[in-house]
């Protein structure tokens, strides 16, 4: 890639969260890689930079692992089927190991073994029979620790490696020549070899089953997606792959049908069902001129219409790229979590030769024994994996979660603060109101009329994008009334605007704009008043420096804002409103909606400095807004939360995205993140005290006490199972509702 881009690989051969760091090292060292991260839960690379394909893949196999570029969808079923045709293989060498070991164990537990010294070529057999398993069931790991070996690296596999083919090679040196040890110490660890082995492979395909679990939300994504759509090409209609479908061509939808790219209704109208896309269970009713969403489903009538975005370009498809990479990305705990893995392995060779040694200079006869059986379990149960899988799976499927509910998080970051809110800042209009403002008012003063004030305010706002603006100009053209062009036309941030309409000079706006340019509003101040206690919002409307009226609008609160806000303040958040609107008003909406505080009449470039002081207070604050006025308050707060009805700007400033427009998206983002960083920290606790016990116990420190001492396959058993709890615990998510909270 010659501009900097990323690139999505599939890695292959990572058997422990040591791989990880080992991998993202390899990848940070190609020149041109600015970011790579390793998403050990999903065996993918997500590398940012100008580096190829190529180099890339090659550094990773350099380090000792397999790598492939994953572009298409295509791509991605490929790397499906080869993980099941794996996980099918995995099983088949457990089954095989545990063919050969578990009879083993049986008879020798039984005491029906048949002694080394009177038996050898018996033993014999049973070497070479192991040996097979170690080859068919066994030959990933010592291939994978001697790749780990040539890259100065150590892993897992060399954990295992080191246990099982100790055990092998002791055992078989005990066959060839007995007399080599006392004759207490003659007993073979063959059967400890196979059943460790058989267990591994068996816990390698429960995890990679329950992996591919975690990862449901991605493919329902997908999945939502048809694969062919009924295009109007020559005045015919065809149905073609969704691939070939080019840009403002003309698609028609039929009841039942979804819909297959993004574009605009040019002809019929319909239902069509969204909650896919934003949890909303209401189909919308949709007209010319509004916008279809490919992967939504139509419902039922039939419509045309034409394509306005295609490919990668689709909503879906950047949502589905939005979910991967929040998924692949890590909170701050995770790093912590990877560093610690990191050294973790080799920290565990250290252990097990100080095991050897110990047990060698302090430990019973038979001494060659005990130093075998200690240090053999300690290399078996000290696997990092639950360690390393720990947080990846859990922010999998938290990020999941979250898109079923039709809340797009930016990344682990964001998943993580947003459970640690204390303080939520709302925008007024779009945020808690619905955004679509009536005029409900017109009071033209003695020397005007309705008709003039309508005219002049909305020749005014002609050109303007802003709500209140278009609910002027909507009521105007019910009126019918004729529509200037303005002049010299100024927005005044805050204040209102300003220009010449038909050769006379026009303002609008509010209070502070009229009493900056020292227009008289003292007879209508009561209304201005009376109507600000109503929720609504008042503005002057004056020419040629004097006020003919008030233009009053009104924008109905969201029907659900109440109760979205009574459940954050049942979590224990506080809740803020931080609008431009003029006091009366945004107290009126606040007192309906139950909102504690309100910070009104702030000019856009301001509400930053109110975030920043809520900061200072020790806060953390999350801000929701939905206009291009809000974009520096998201930035600046510690999570930004956008509604998905806003403005592009907003939602590219935002670390996460509401779908739908209600403030219940706010409620169930940070129960979800509650719930995933619990989620993590139970997996870590569990994680750490595995390894804490674990490999203190295999050292044998309960010997001196009580003579006990771990058996290796025990170990195995382990060891092969916290990886399977770690993901099972991780799996619980899939069925948390945040409304329980």
């Amino acid at each position: 890639m010659s501009k900097s881009e990323t690139l999505r690989l599939s890695i292959g051969g990572m058997s422990c969260a040591g791989c990880v760091a080992s991998v993202e090292n390899a990848l940070k060292n190609v020149p041109g890689v600015s970011e790579a991260h390793v998403n050990f839960a999903e065996h993918t690379a997500a590398v940012t930079g100008s580096a190829p394909a190529t180099v890339l893949i090659k550094a990773v196999v350099d380090a000792g692992y397999e790598a492939s570029e994953l572009k298409t969808a295509a791509d991605s079923a490929v790397k499906e089927e080869t993980e099941f045709a794996y996980y099918r293989n995995l099983l088949k060498q457990s089954v095989a190991a545990a063919v050969i070991g578990v009879p083993l164990f049986l008879m020798d537990t039984l005491g029906v073994m048949p002694h080394v010294m009177d038996h050898q070529a018996f033993w014999a057999s049973v070497s070479l029979v192991t040996l097979w398993v170690l080859y068919y069931s066994g030959a990933r790991f010592f291939r994978g620790a001697w790749k780990a070996f040539k890259a100065h690296n150590a892993n897992m596999d060399t954990l295992i490696a080191l246990g099982t083919g100790s055990a092998w090679v002791y055992s078989t040196l005990i066959v060839i020549n007995p007399d080599w040890v006392p004759e207490q110490a003659q007993h073979v660890y063959f059967e400890a070899a196979a059943i460790i082995i058989a267990l591994i492979n068996l816990g390698s395909a429960l995890e990679m089953r329950a992996r591919g679990k975690t990862s449901e939300a991605i493919k329902r994504l997908i999945g939502l997606q048809p694969k062919t759509a009924r295009v109007l090409r020559d005045g015919r209609e065809l149905d073609i792959p969704i691939e070939e479908i080019g840009l403002d061509e003309t698609l028609r939808v039929r009841p039942g049908e979804k819909i297959a790219v993004d574009g605009v209704i040019i002809d019929g109208h319909s239902n069509v069902d969204e909650s896919m896309l934003t949890g909303e269970p209401i189909p919308i009713e949709k007209h010319v001129g509004d916008h279809v969403v490919g992967g939504t489903l139509n419902k039922s009538g039939s419509f045309l219409f034409r394509a306005t975005h295609i490919g990668s370009d689709t909503a879906l498809a950047r949502i589905i790229e939005l979910v991967r990479q929040a998924q692949n990305s890590k909170p701050s705990i995770g790093r912590l979590a990877d560093r610690i893995s990191a050294i973790f392995v080799p920290t565990v060779l250290i252990i097990a030769i100080l095991t050897f040694l110990a047990w060698y200079n302090f430990g019973p006869e038979p001494k060659v024994a005990y130093v075998l059986v200690a240090t053999m379990t300690v290399l078996i149960i000290a696997c990092p994996c639950a360690l390393g899988l720990a947080t990846p799976i859990s922010i999998m499927v938290g990020v999941g979660k979250a898109a079923e509910f039709g809340i797009l998080i930016r990344n682990g970051e964001a998943l993580q603060r947003a459970g640690q809110l204390t303080t939520i800042v709302l925008d007024k209009t779009g945020t808690v109101t619905q955004g679509r403002p009536a005029v409900t008012a017109l009071i033209p003063l003695a020397h005007s009329n309705e008709t003039e004030l309508l005219q002049y305010a909305a020749s005014l706002e002609l050109g303007s994008e802003h709500p209140l603006a278009e609910a002027i100009v909507e009521a105007a053209r019910e009126r019918n009334l004729t529509l200037h062009n303005a002049g010299q036309f100024a927005a005044i941030a805050g204040h209102g605007v300003a220009g010449r309409v038909q050769e006379r000079n026009v303002l609008l706006g509010n209070r502070k704009l009229m009493l900056d340019r020292k227009i008289d509003i003292s007879v209508l101040s009561n209304d201005m008043e009376r109507l600000a206690a109503q929720a609504q919002t008042p503005m002057f409307v004056a020419v040629d420096g004097r006020a003919i009226g008030i233009i009053s609008v009104a924008d109905p609160i969201k029907p659900d804002s109440k109760a979205a806000i009574a459940r954050l303040h049942a979590i224990g958040i506080k809740v803020v409103m931080l609008t431009g609107d003029n006091r009366a008003t945004a107290q009126a909406v606040a007192a309906a909606v139950g909102i504690d505080t309100v910070i009104a009449e702030v000019l856009p470039q301001d509400k930053t400095n109110h975030i920043a002081a809520l900061q200072q207070q020790g806060e953390i604050v999350g801000m929701v807004g939905d206009g291009i006025n809000d974009a520096p308050a998201l930035a600046r707060a510690d999570v930004g939360l956008a509604i998905g009805t806003g403005t592009d700007v907003a939602i590219e400033s935002a670390d996460v995205t509401l779908m739908r427009g209600s403030l219940h998206g706010v409620a169930d983002a940070i129960a979800i993140s509650r719930a995933t960083m619990r989620n993590i920290k139970q997996n870590l606790f569990g994680a750490f005290i595995y390894n804490s016990l674990g490999i203190p116990v295999a050292a044998g420190v309960l010997y001196p006490i009580f003579g006990l001492l771990l058996n290796p396959m025990i170990a195995g058993a382990a060891m092969a199972m916290s990886s399977v709890t770690v993901v099972s615990n991780a799996n619980r998510l899939r069925w948390y509702r945040p409304q329980e909270v």
